[in-house]
């Protein structure tokens, strides 16, 4: 059986305040507060169509401190906390499973200074150094000395690595130890809003081949 979605849905006032500006958090299934962040107050709207100025923001390059990313990121400043704490919830889940974190990290780019697509008359998250798309990540062989965790297949004692499009599908409880990974993964960061506001995955459209998780002044979960 296909494990169920994670979805809560994006309130109308979160788009009027992305357009607008104004700090605001739309309703999650919890009610909780997603707290302050630097960008709450930068103004997401633009005209729907001709030349995109994209809002000014400090952005700074960023290789990863718990895991590296394959190549380093640009995004803003404020970002980077939230980055790090991805990185550890990573490291942890990764380390209970496979008994060591990833290496890499391997993303599909953070800042581009574009619309989104769905919503034209709206700066991406990216458009402000603000989102990551993740692809998958790499694992090194298992260090020598260490303890593999119980039931770990000998293929994932080696060198490996997961992909949101080859591996999120499979049932993580009877197929696939890298499914397990990526769902168990995902649940942690979805039940951690001091990480990222908005998590999309397969189950949203155009994101089959990746994770998108940014720090936008609403919350949304569809994975």
């Amino acid at each position: 059986m296909r494990p169920r979605l994670l979805v809560l849905a994006l309130a109308a006032t979160a788009l009027v305040a992305a357009v607008s500006g104004a700090a605001a958090a739309a309703p999650s299934e919890d009610d909780s507060d997603i707290g302050s962040y630097g960008l709450d107050d930068t103004s997401r709207g633009v005209a729907p169509k001709g030349k995109l100025v994209c809002p000014d923001v400090p952005l700074t390059r960023y290789k990863g401190d718990v895991v590296r990313y394959k190549t380093p990121v640009q995004v803003y400043t404020g970002f980077v906390e939230r980055l790090r704490r991805f990185e550890t919830v990573a490291a942890e889940v990764a380390t209970r499973l496979y008994g060591r974190p990833p290496q890499r990290i391997l993303h599909m780019g953070t800042y581009n200074c574009r619309r989104i697509s769905r919503y034209p008359d709206l700066v991406s998250e990216h458009g402000v150094g603000n989102g990551i798309d993740v692809a998958g990540f790499e694992f090194g062989p298992l260090p020598k000395g260490a303890t593999a965790p119980d039931g770990l297949p000998k293929k994932l004692r080696r060198a490996f690595t997961v992909t949101v499009e080859r591996d999120w599908d499979a049932d993580p409880e009877t197929t696939s130890h890298k499914a397990r990974f990526l769902r168990e993964l995902a649940e942690t960061l979805a039940a951690r809003q001091d990480i990222f506001r908005v998590l999309l995955g397969p189950g949203y459209p155009g994101h089959k081949n990746h994770f998108h998780f940014d720090c936008a002044p609403y919350r949304l979960v569809v994975l």
